[in-house]
C-alpha cells in the first residue's frame, strides 16, 4: 500500500492520525486563520457569484457544492502530493512532512474547541452570568438565545455536545482513516458548505438543498457510530440500567429531529444522563415546534454538562483507539 503514490494520496499511517487527534485535545485551533474559514470565504464568494448570475435555485446550488468541493480536494491532493516529494527528499524531510500533516489535520477536528466552549458557557451559569451566557451560547447553537433559561441553555450545551462529538470529532477522524487528508478535507467542506447554506427557509430552502442532502450522506454512518459509543460509555461509566436507557432512548427518540443524523447522538446522550432535551425553540423570531427527546427523569443542573463532557472525551478517545485497531488488522 506504501508503494502506490495514489495509496499514499488517500492513505495516512496511523501514528499521524493519532497525532493529529493528541494535538487538538492537548492544544486546539488557532484562534486567527483558520482554514475552515477559508473554506467558508471561498463558498460566500462562490455564492455570490452564482447569485449575480440568477443561479438561485437547485441548480445554482448544485454548482456550488460541485465548485468548492472539487476546488478543495484538489487542493488538499495537491497539497499531500507535494509532502510526498519533500518527504522522499531525506529522513528529516519525512520527519518534518509527517508532523505537517498531523498539525493540518488536527485543524480540522474540533474535540478542545468543543469541550472549552462548553465548559465555559455552563461556569457562567456556575456565575450566575446568564446574560453573558446566552450571549456566548451564540457560538454552539442556531436558535435565539436572548430568553433563554439557565435550563434550557444547558440543555443546548447537552445537544450541541452530543451533535458535534459527531460532526465535530467522529466524522471528521472516519473519513482521516478511511481517506486521508483529502477526505478529511472533503468532509469538513461539506459540513462547512451545510452550516452556511443547508437552511430550510425561503433563501436557502431549494439552493442550499444539494449540499443538506450530501451533509446527510456524509454524517449517516458517522453520527450512528456515535450513538453507539455513547451507549458503551454509558455502560462502562454508569452501568447497565444507563446504557439500556441510552440504547432504548437512541433507538425510540434517534428519528425526533429535523436531522436525518443528529438525533442519534443526541437521544443516545439524553438517555445516558437521564435529561430531557429538544422541544419547542425560537429561531430568527419564530417558533419551532420540535418532539422532545428522551425522558424528563431529572432537571438539568451543572453536573449532567459535565458528565455529558466526560462523554464526549471518553467516546473520542475509544473511537480512535478501536477504529485504529481495526484499521491495522485489515491492513
Amino acid at each position: 500500500m506504501g508503494n502506490s503514490w495514489t495509496m499514499k494520496i488517500l492513505f495516512v499511517d496511523s501514528w499521524i492520525i493519532v497525532s493529529a487527534f493528541l494535538i487538538d485535545f492537548l492544544i486546539g485551533d488557532p484562534k486567527k486563520y483558520h482554514p475552515v474559514k477559508t473554506i467558508g470565504k471561498l463558498i460566500e464568494k462562490t455564492e455570490n457569484f452564482l447569485r449575480k448570475r440568477k443561479l438561485n435555485g437547485r441548480f445554482g446550488g448544485f454548482l456550488l457544492f460541485l465548485f468548492v468541493a472539487v476546488s478543495v480536494f484538489l487542493f488538499s491532493v495537491i497539497f499531500v502530493y507535494f509532502l510526498n516529494k519533500l518527504s522522499s527528499l531525506s529522513e528529516i524531510t519525512w520527519l518534518f512532512s509527517c508532523i505537517l500533516l498531523a498539525v493540518a489535520g488536527s485543524l480540522f477536528i474540533a474535540l478542545r474547541g468543543l469541550i472549552e466552549e462548553a465548559k465555559r458557557i455552563n461556569r457562567l451559569l456556575d456565575e450566575g452570568s446568564l446574560e453573558q451566557a446566552r450571549i456566548s451560547l451564540k457560538a454552539l447553537v442556531g436558535r435565539d438565545t436572548d430568553n433563554l433559561s439557565a435550563d434550557k441553555i444547558r440543555i443546548a450545551i447537552i445537544e450541541s455536545l452530543a451533535e458535534n462529538l459527531s460532526d465535530g470529532v467522529i466524522a471528521p477522524l472516519f473519513y482521516f482513516l478511511i481517506g486521508g487528508f483529502p477526505f478529511l478535507l472533503l468532509y469538513k467542506t461539506v459540513n462547512t458548505l451545510d452550516s452556511m447554506v443547508g437552511y430550510k427557509n425561503e433563501i436557502y430552502r431549494k439552493f442550499g438543498w444539494f449540499s443538506a442532502k450530501m451533509d446527510d450522506i456524509f454524517n449517516y454512518i458517522p453520527a450512528r457510530i456515535t450513538g453507539l459509543l455513547i451507549v458503551l460509555i454509558a455502560f462502562i461509566m454508569l452501568g447497565f440500567s444507563a446504557g439500556k436507557r441510552a440504547l432504548k432512548i437512541m433507538l425510540r427518540d434517534g428519528k425526533n429531529h429535523s436531522s436525518p443524523n443528529s438525533g442519534i447522538p443526541e437521544a443516545a446522550m439524553s438517555g445516558a444522563v437521564g435529561v430531557r432535551i429538544g422541544g419547542p425553540n425560537y429561531y430568527g423570531g419564530v417558533l419551532f415546534k420540535k418532539p422532545y427527546i428522551g425522558d424528563d427523569l431529572e432537571i438539568v443542573k451543572s453536573n449532567h454538562v459535565h458528565l455529558c463532557i466526560k462523554f464526549v472525551i471518553l467516546s473520542s478517545f475509544i473511537f480512535v483507539l478501536l477504529s485504529i485497531i481495526i484499521r491495522e488488522a485489515i491492513i
